[in-house]
């Protein structure tokens, strides 16, 4: 059996770690497992915190897989597009591209000098990422799960440009606390909305030129799954146990007991990922961050492919 098992581990060691010598698609009919790690934003240089609390569990996670037998690929990656991008790229005085292609390779060079062995490690600005974005997009569209519909945003006249709520400061109107930003407090830490929040400035060019605009974006309607999202909810903490953390149910679970809410999937910026029949819209970084795994994946496939077509 510990032969059987020696030389399956080295099968897999040899066919699925990174600088392999040969790298093929899994094989047909055998379970393959992916696994995966959260995509940290590229706007900045990766941390101890990074490590910990992203990859390194996921890195022990695919080596035991491989070393059991498991065909096994690990991926990971840079969140790219967002705000979080688009006011650093302001702060450096640098296009958000320019941004990217500064900090992707400090973020891919530290894993790869800690031996994270990736698979791949991609981003999201990969060139498969934008058309399974907006081909996802097209079929909420078609499936009617997508509501277009005008509401109040945050607009700064002297930057010509609607503002995320994070990037708006003001006095906080609970405790007066005058660094609250647009989404909460630090200090109080009531949750705000940018339009109640008192003297209100810009994060760019710190003035007071701040209104409330109409803007036209598109809301995915989740209430339309609320059972469907029931259905496959554990149904107490009891029977959560083992499959989802505390703090993951809990806070689950009271999104789904008060109704799920649609969400606004669109933002007024520049950079991002062109939303399908908007004007100067672009998807909000939080649902084609997540896409991300999808794309990167595709990315290493055609990889693969493509080395198998060229050995044959």
């Amino acid at each position: 059996m510990s032969a059987l098992m020696s030389r399956k581990a080295s099968r897999a060691t040899k066919l699925f770690r990174l600088g392999r010598d040969l790298q093929l698609l899994p094989p047909r009919g055998e379970t393959s497992k992916l696994v995966t790690t959260a995509l940290p934003y590229v706007n900045n240089t990766p941390h101890l915190g990074n490590i910990i609390g992203c990859v390194l569990s996921g890195d022990v996670h695919a080596r035991y897989l491989r070393l059991r037998g498991h065909n096994c690929l690990f991926l990971g990656g840079t969140d790219e597009y967002g705000t979080a991008t688009e006011f650093k790229a302001h702060q450096e005085g640098m296009r958000p591209i320019e941004v990217c292609d500064k900090y992707f390779p400090e973020h891919a060079d530290t894993y790869r000098w800690l031996h994270i062995d990736f698979d791949i490690f991609g981003r999201t600005t990969n060139e498969h990422h934008h058309a399974i974005t907006q081909g996802i997009y097209r079929q909420l569209e078609s499936n009617g799960f997508i509501e277009q519909r005008e509401e109040l945003y945050t607009f700064c006249a002297a930057c010509s440009k609607f503002l995320a709520d994070r990037f708006v400061h003001g006095v906080c109107p609970k405790c007066q606390y005058d660094d609250a930003r647009g989404d909460q407090c630090d200090k109080c830490g009531a949750l705000l909305n940018p339009s109640e929040l008192l003297h209100p400035q810009c994060n760019y060019c710190k003035g007071s030129h701040v209104m409330q605009k109409p803007s036209l974006h598109a809301f995915l309607d989740l209430p339309r799954l609320q059972h469907e999202v029931m259905a496959t909810h554990p149904a107490d903490a009891e029977a959560a146990l083992g499959r989802w953390s505390p703090n993951a149910f809990n806070i689950t679970n009271a999104w789904i007991k008060q109704g799920l809410k649609q969400r606004c999937i669109t933002r007024d910026l520049k950079w991002g990922v062109p939303v399908p029949g908007m004007d100067n819209k672009v998807f909000y970084v939080w649902f084609d961050a997540p896409i991300g795994y999808i794309s990167i994946t595709q990315q290493l496939i055609a990889q693969r492919k493509q080395q198998q077509q060229q050995q044959q």
